[in-house]
């Protein structure tokens, strides 16, 4: 699927966030990498096998907890 030179990392690369952007959209909260991958506003992602990866945010180093 990949044209570019070094090509993308794959779906199933461990950096396959790192693709080169095909479309983006943030008014909707997405894009779409050129390995086939949706990223998504909330880090979640969607695999081109249908795959679903949950988002992934770290926590805030300000979060409190209750005691």
């Amino acid at each position: 699927m990949c044209q570019h030179q070094p090509p993308c990392p794959s779906a199933d690369s461990a950096d396959r966030e790192s693709a080169r952007l095909v479309a983006h959209h943030p008014e909707q909260g997405w894009s779409l990498l050129c390995n086939g991958v949706v990223l998504f506003e909330d880090t979640g992602e969607l695999l081109p096998d249908g795959r679903i990866i949950a988002p992934h945010r770290p926590l805030g180093a300000g979060l409190m907890t209750a005691a």
